[in-house]
């Protein structure tokens, strides 16, 4: 076998990848399944949400079939929610335009809400064989450090440029083995920081080692503005039950979470309630607050316990509220309240 980067990767996945539910199929549902599943979320923490997905949803009829809400409670606390909506209308998208068949092109799959170049080109390439770069961050650092590439990976430009020597890479060679030995090179041995090299199959051909720029490269500079955001988050209770609203359209849409107004007294919550819902208020007592950090935000909650003297429509007890696909920022309000009570 020729010893070049293509081949020295490929057979190095072949003996060493990693083992992984989603790696034991070519179902190109499953496949998206997990791929957009493991956005944002470790590999180890995906496992166990994958498999009750699958088992519960094993045909893309069954999840276009099933209804939000019971989408949401199987994702619950993997976070970024929108995704398991996407990933619903996507499912439904698929059985009423393809009769419940995956897309077979990257541009059919690219077209699919949810699904992008990163995405489509990993179905592509591992369900289908089809020679579709997979470029993820992963790809981005290697590449960058494989050809001392000293633009920023953050840009656009830097990220075509990639894809065009990935592109040439796959040309006449095993696409998904490919794809998936850039992954998992990354994540074990290709690292953010002190990788590896003295193990890495390919670190003969790679131009940063050879002129120590290993742990200079990738420059990854990324201009995000992080706002601070901060709530009173109302535990609002009538007797021993606690006022639980669906959130609208927007960040956590759909999920369940205790009111909260974007203001700096319990008192002014009092009244933004009673404007809102018509309702009096009694302040009870104050439980501290909690953070929850989110890609561009942060949120600073401060609980307060609060009690209303007549029924709500959105009252539920403790048992009610552990089967409703609650938002991970609220569950650990109510984790946190909970503890304080004890």
């Amino acid at each position: 076998m020729q010893n070049n980067i293509q081949n020295n990767l490929i057979s190095w996945y072949q003996s060493n990848h990693r083992q992984f539910p989603w790696r034991e199929t070519k179902n190109p549902y499953y496949i998206w399944i997990s791929e957009i599943m493991l956005q944002q979320t470790t590999t180890e923490a995906v496992i166990p949400y994958y498999k009750r997905f699958i088992q519960t949803f094993d045909t893309i009829d069954k999840l276009a079939d099933a209804s939000l809400e019971e989408v949401y409670k199987l994702w619950e606390g993997l976070g970024y929610y929108r995704r398991a909506k996407h990933i619903h209308e996507t499912a439904q998208i698929i059985c009423t335009q393809y009769h419940g068949i995956f897309p077979i092109t990257y541009q059919e799959i690219l077209k699919l809400k949810g699904i992008g170049p990163y995405t489509a080109g990993a179905i592509c390439s591992i369900a289908y064989g089809l020679p579709t770069p997979a470029i993820d961050g992963n790809v981005l650092r290697i590449i960058s450090r494989l050809y001392a590439l000293t633009e920023n990976i953050a840009l656009p430009k830097a990220q075509k440029n990639i894809f065009n020597i990935v592109n040439e890479l796959l040309d006449g060679y095993d696409s998904s083995a490919f794809n998936q030995g850039l992954m998992d090179l990354g994540a074990t041995i290709c690292r953010p920081f002190n990788p590896h090299c003295e193990i890495c199959p390919i670190a003969s051909f790679c131009q940063a080692k050879k002129t120590g720029q290993q742990k200079v490269l990738p420059i990854s500079i990324k201009n995000i503005k992080h706002k601070e955001i901060n709530y009173i988050t109302g535990i609002i209770t009538y007797q021993d039950q606690y006022i639980m609203i669906q959130n609208p359209a927007g960040l956590l849409e759909n999920l369940y979470g205790f009111i909260q107004y974007e203001i700096e007294s319990p008192y002014r919550f009092i009244e933004e309630f009673e404007k809102q819902y018509h309702l009096s208020l009694s302040l009870v007592s104050y439980h501290g607050q909690v953070k929850h950090v989110f890609t561009h935000r942060t949120w600073h909650m401060h609980i307060y316990h609060f009690s209303i003297n007549e029924p709500f429509g959105s009252l539920y007890s403790l048992d009610d509220i552990s089967q409703l696909p609650v938002s991970t920022a609220h569950l650990k309000v109510l984790k946190h309240y909970l503890k304080t009570m004890k």
